[in-house]
């Protein structure tokens, strides 16, 4: 009546057939019974829509759950570890039964999935199961499953033998392993909350002084003997060209909207490629293929897609361990197993051989993206790249030795010294070929139509490689290749409309213009009518929160260049640009700099918006060399006065400071980075914001001064608090 499919009867036999000194014959007759009813409703969740198979229910599911099936299949998996004998050993076909049919409960029932998670040592326990390949398949997804649901991250460290485990892989199965082995490593995203802003970021980082669990797991994995070279070999080996790549995108996007994941794909994989077999050594008759179901026909093409999702995964796992603590160590065994030549040779062939169409939206590090595979992978390697450049001397490997011999050239022919990291690269672990991976990169670049997202993690990666201290060899190398005329074609002719993009190329001609002449000079040839310069200006203005990275560099540039006047092509491109003409009025400065500190606050300060706020403080520096900095701050009393909102501007500048010293003083990596931006000294910085926090109301370069006192906001206990 309740219809219950005779399922608690089914569950009282599973019990009664399986105990200790079983044979377990019956065990796994009544396991198949069991199966049969609950995958089912595991495959109309999998093969329907995913937001009506959710609203629906699972009966049959909620039934075997209700009356302790899950929990006795937990039991009849772990109870082996309770006796070393030999003969209670349960064979692999009942252990994949098991496994199966809590693989299909927790697909179906969040519950179950977060029960599982809570129970430690049954994870734990899994993880030994990865040892036989027969069920590695099913525990790895089983695995995926339970940890995307565990509210605390697992301790690699605590799985029995973990170095003895991975060097128990074989490639494919160590590609599946890297995709249960990205929870453990990647923090928590916080999401779109107020988390996200530096305030509530400072607070978390005070109360979290020890690593982090994802840092633990991430020096477990470098610890493990020969893990990183072997990450390096998937990520780097070729496809087999004997795939029939001809309409792989067509079968991937029939074949994508339902094959969840590449654990799925490769059980796909290997029951065609088992049953094809089979079929073929009962009968030599094709015909019973062609109306064999379609899972038994998976065409060939699926190995394709099959390892760029591994390729993914890898790529993702060794993404994260850059950007980690043990940044220098990762890098330096990622040269040394040649991880970007081996990239830079499957460039063409696999990782850019067509265009893929990408309007999706820009997903953050630690997002799930549900893109396809295809796009994935472009996506995964562009912020390699990124993280691989970013601020460190090995950027040129991503480059070959006719390539390096040109930045050697530029900088002999400008007549200034190579920079160290140039010199110190080592030849031998440099890109092989006629281009390097930053030149093919460009190439591509070029082609993306407009509002591509692709356009942005391009942009990211090139810029990344333009970070740092300012290179003048390594812009007139990027501006040979017409990347400043490609950025000002995107930004003012193209149509494009995506922020992101816009953010990534502004941010990318800031690096690529800024101390350039020749740079400039370009620009001017470009942007030659009025017309173009003020559709360049409106994108500027469209966000300056997109923009005041590229605002930044305009300043500072300007500001050299007027200390070198006895230069003729200084004065020439001082005289005729426009974009340099129209900054060195001081008007436009002081209302870029009004709209700056207007747009931010410290409650809404976020790792993307602070540097509205260091921009606006390097606009105050450079006042403050020349004596200026009064005219300023005056400027900016008198502009709250206009607006009918006396203190308010200059309050809230005061707090900004104010939070910028806590922020910073604690920080080596972000005052670096401030330093080798602007080319001016951190002592500096730290110098002038404590000259404009200065409490003195007679000093003309305190902002006190110029806030009356009814006026004044007592701000202490803010940060404080």
């Amino acid at each position: 009546g309740s219809r219950w499919h005779g399922i608690p009867v089914l569950v009282q036999e599973l019990y009664a057939s399986s105990h200790l000194n079983s044979d377990f014959s019956r065990t796994r007759t009544v396991l198949k019974e069991l199966s049969s009813l609950l995958s089912m409703e595991a495959m109309s969740f999998v093969t329907e829509d995913r937001k009506t198979a959710q609203e629906s229910t699972f009966p049959n599911t909620y039934t075997f759950d209700l009356f302790g099936g899950v929990d006795l299949l937990v039991d009849i998996l772990m109870r082996p570890t309770l006796t070393s004998m030999k003969k209670n050993k349960m064979n692999d076909d009942l252990v994949k039964d098991c496994l199966s049919v809590l693989y299909n409960c927790c697909i179906c029932t969040e519950g179950v999935t977060k029960s599982l998670a809570a129970r430690d040592d049954f994870v734990f326990f899994l993880f030994t199961l990865m040892t036989n390949k027969k069920i590695f398949l099913q525990t790895a997804t089983l695995i995926e499953d339970i940890l995307g649901v565990k509210k605390e991250m697992i301790q690699l460290d605590g799985i029995p033998n973990l170095p003895g485990l991975v060097q128990s892989f074989d490639q494919q199965q160590l590609a599946n392993f890297c995709r249960i082995l990205s929870v453990t490593i990647s923090e928590p995203d916080v999401g779109n909350d107020d988390k996200h802003t530096l305030l509530a970021k400072n607070a978390q980082q005070k109360r979290n002084t020890s690593p982090s669990r994802a840092e633990h797991n991430q020096v477990t994995l470098l610890n493990i003997p020969g893990f990183i070279e072997r990450l390096c070999k998937l990520a780097t080996r070729k496809v087999s060209e004997a795939t029939g790549v001809s309409n792989f995108l067509q079968e991937l996007e029939e074949w994508y909207t339902w094959l969840d994941n590449a654990l799925v794909l490769d059980a796909l994989v290997q029951m065609a490629t088992d049953e094809v077999e089979q079929s073929s050594t009962e009968s030599s008759d094709e015909s019973t293929l062609a109306t064999a179901p379609l899972r038994h026909r998976l065409p060939q093409s699926m190995k394709v897609v099959n390892e760029i999702m591994h390729k993914v995964e890898v790529l993702y796992v060794l993404c994260v361990l850059l950007m980690g603590r043990q940044r220098n160590q990762v890098h330096k065994m990622l040269a040394e197993f040649r991880l970007i030549p081996g990239l830079n040779s499957l460039f063409d062939k696999l990782i850019w051989r067509k265009y893929t169409a990408a309007n999706h939206v820009v997903h953050g590090q630690n997002e799930n993206c549900d893109c396809s595979p295809e796009i994935s992978f472009k996506i995964q390697f562009l912020r390699l790249l990124q993280s691989f450049s970013d601020h460190h001397e090995n950027k040129y490997l991503l480059l070959n030795s006719q390539e390096l011999n040109e930045l050697s050239a530029i900088s002999l022919k400008a007549n200034i010294p190579e920079v160290d990291a140039l010199v110190n690269t080592d030849r031998s672990l440099v890109c092989d070929g006629k281009k390097g991976l930053l030149t093919r990169l460009l190439t591509v670049m070029k082609r993306e139509p407009p509002d591509s997202s692709f356009r942005f993690w391009q942009a990211r990666a090139v810029e990344s490689f333009l970070r740092g201290a300012t290179s003048y060899a390594d812009q007139m190398f990027l501006l040979k290749r017409g990347l400043l005329e490609h950025i000002l074609f995107c930004i003012i002719d193209s149509g494009c409309r995506s922020r992101d993009v816009l953010q990534s190329y502004f941010d990318l001609l800031g690096e690529l213009m800024k101390f350039n002449v020749d740079a400039f000079k370009r620009f001017n040839k470009y942007v030659n009518t009025e017309e173009k310069f003020q559709a360049f200006l409106s994108q500027i203005d469209s966000s300056l929160v997109d923009s005041n990275m590229l605002l930044r560099c305009i300043v500072l540039s300007l500001d050299r260049f007027e200390n070198l006047a006895e230069d003729v092509r200084v004065v020439e491109v001082l005289s005729e640009c426009f974009l340099l003409s129209f900054m060195a009025r001081v008007e436009n400065r002081l209302s870029f700099l009004f709209r700056l500190i207007n747009i931010i606050n410290v409650q809404t300060l976020t790792q993307e918006n602070v540097s509205c706020l260091n921009t606006s403080l390097v606009v105050l520096m450079l006042a403050r060399r020349r004596g200026k900095l009064p005219f300023y701050l005056s400027a900016l009393r008198e502009k709250e006065r206009a607006e009918k909102y006396p203190g308010c501007l200059l309050n809230n500048f005061h707090q900004l400071l104010r939070f910028w010293q806590h922020h910073y003083l604690n920080k080596d990596k972000d005052s670096t980075c401030l330093e080798n931006s602007s080319c001016i000294p951190f002592s500096y910085w730290k110098e002038t914001v404590s000259v404009l926090l200065g409490e003195d109301r007679t000093s003309l370069c305190a902002i006190a001064s110029y806030i009356d006192e009814p006026y004044m906001e007592l701000d202490g206990a803010l940060l404080e608090d």
